[in-house]
């Protein structure tokens, strides 16, 4: 039996951001909850196999918008996609809740891939990603094959290309990552539900994921600001941040109506 206790795991080599079945489980799953749940999830998805639809279930959507954190993460972007926020707005958001709930994914991005594209060159590749890999592994005590490093470090690059921080096909490089405002303002109010508020907020390491550093959040925040869809005020290095609803739907209709 697996040991559930190890710190990284190996189940984004499945699929990487398989945004499209995540977002059809996302708004069907009080449909698909319950004893039958591989079933329906496989005529949801339309898989070749029931065995297919059922990996894509457990290995990857349970983790991430059920069992992740924050926990019940689909109706996060429940919310958005009830109200047919734009892709562009959602696909951070999910990227969000998808990294979050990978240890690996989410410090390869906020300890290594933010310093690639501070660096200049902006190119990421699959040799150094997969010795990064190997390194963080062995340092948690956990070992992998090399094929198994090789298929997850792919995973890691072909999620990243798929929610927009990575871009081409076999060269991969950084990408000009921009975060609709939209979307920065409802991971700042599911942040701020989380119990961050003020500088905890904007420095948070979330905003790492995006490749963007305390001071881009803070003219994000005034941004914001400006356009009523917060209130931010600073002294310093001391911040407060308020949202003009504290009813998740409510803010959600703040933002996309």
């Amino acid at each position: 039996m697996a040991n559930t206790n190890q710190k990284y795991n190996t189940r984004i080599l499945k699929g990487g951001a398989l945004l499209d079945d995540m977002r059809m489980l996302v708004r069907s799953w009080e449909e698909v909850e319950g004893a039958d749940a591989g079933a329906e999830a496989h005529r949801l998805l339309g898989k070749k196999t029931l065995a297919r639809s059922r990996d894509t279930l457990v290995r990857a959507f349970t983790p991430r918008f059920i069992h992740g954190d924050p926990p019940n993460a689909w109706r996060i972007v429940r919310l958005l996609e009830e109200r047919g926020a734009e892709p562009e707005v959602l696909i951070p958001v999910y990227y969000w809740i998808t990294a979050r709930s990978d240890n690996l994914l989410y410090e390869f991005v906020t300890e290594e891939l933010i310093h690639v594209a501070r660096s200049g060159d902006g190119s990421v590749r699959i040799d150094e990603t997969t010795a990064w890999i190997s390194r963080h592994i062995g340092d948690a005590g956990q070992e992998w094959s090399p094929t198994v490093t090789l298929k997850v470090g792919r995973g890691i690059l072909a999620a990243l290309r798929d929610f927009g921080i990575l871009e081409g096909g076999s060269k991969k490089r950084v990408a000009p990552v921009h975060l609709p405002l939209d979307s920065f303002c409802y991971i700042a109010f599911w942040l701020a539900r989380l119990g961050f508020s003020g500088a905890s907020l904007v420095n948070h390491t979330d905003w790492r994921l995006f490749l963007m550093s305390p001071q881009i959040v803070e003219r994000l925040m005034l941004e914001a600001h400006q356009q009523r869809l917060l209130d931010f005020n600073s002294a310093g290095r001391i911040y407060r941040v308020d949202f003009p609803k504290d009813d998740p739907g409510e803010y959600a209709d703040v933002l996309f109506g």
